[in-house]
């Protein structure tokens, strides 16, 4: 059985998709191919892979909803999104829907390359760091959060969360008690720097307080504090 990391590559560009297969094989890499999302989702049926490469442009359906679709599905594969669409909105919204990373074309093959190691030990790191440890699970009032899993239960329903939202929730987690400006969230979760639309923050605030605040209006875990940014009290 092969230990080279696989690479799925989802693009319809031929000549873009050759050289990042031959250039990929050459890094030690077993990579596959796929020209449209249907073929991107066979070769998911019938395999795991370590990272996915997702051109946003595809001739079937765009790399936005595909990714949003494989989150819906349950499948965490780290997925970096290549695009020529290269602003902070676009940006947002591949990570809104899932994806980990974003890298606009054109690219140097040596900063992807560093990006999808990355993704790579990330995914080694968390399997480490969650295996069998309390710290990968949270106990919020009546919610029950699984990061290991991602499976998430609300006074006994289950409840859907984005792949963001859990981000954002660990991250939270990770530093209980501590005051998170905006400008560190998005650094950290969101992984934007210098971007100027803070409310994007706010906006995923009220969505966790929606979700785990017994009253929302009136929140006791996610908590504001005013002129820096928020405070995570989960013992609140």
């Amino acid at each position: 059985m092969s230990t080279k990391p696989r690479l799925l590559v989802v693009e319809d560009e031929e000549h873009l998709a050759k050289g990042l297969k031959l250039n990929f094989e050459l890094e030690g890499f077993d990579v596959t191919v796929a020209p449209t999302a249907r073929d991107a989702g066979l070769a998911l049926m019938n395999g795991t892979f370590g990272t996915i490469l997702l051109d946003v442009q595809l001739p079937d359906i765009n790399g936005f909803e595909f990714c949003q679709r494989l989150r819906e599905s349950g499948n965490y594969t780290p997925v970096i999104m290549l695009t020529v669409k290269a602003s902070a909105e676009d940006r947002v919204r591949g990570l809104e829907v899932g994806a980990d990373d974003y890298v606009p074309k054109p690219f140097d093959f040596a900063e992807l390359l560093a990006r999808v190691r990355s993704q790579l030990r990330r995914t080694t790191w968390q399997q480490s760091v969650t295996s069998g440890k309390p710290s990968s699970k949270l106990v919020l009032g009546k919610a029950h959060i699984d990061f290991e899993t991602h499976k998430v239960t609300v006074d006994g329903e289950e409840v859907a969360l984005t792949k963001l939202e859990l981000d954002l929730l660990h991250y939270f987690m990770t530093n209980a008690g501590r005051v998170l400006s905006r400008k560190e969230l998005l650094e950290q979760v969101w992984k934007l720097r210098n971007y100027p639309n803070t409310r994007t923050v706010d906006n995923f605030i009220v969505r966790l307080r929606r979700h785990f605040e017994p009253n929302p209006s009136s929140p006791r875990y996610f908590v504001s504090v005013r002129g820096a940014g928020y405070r995570f009290d989960p013992e609140a």
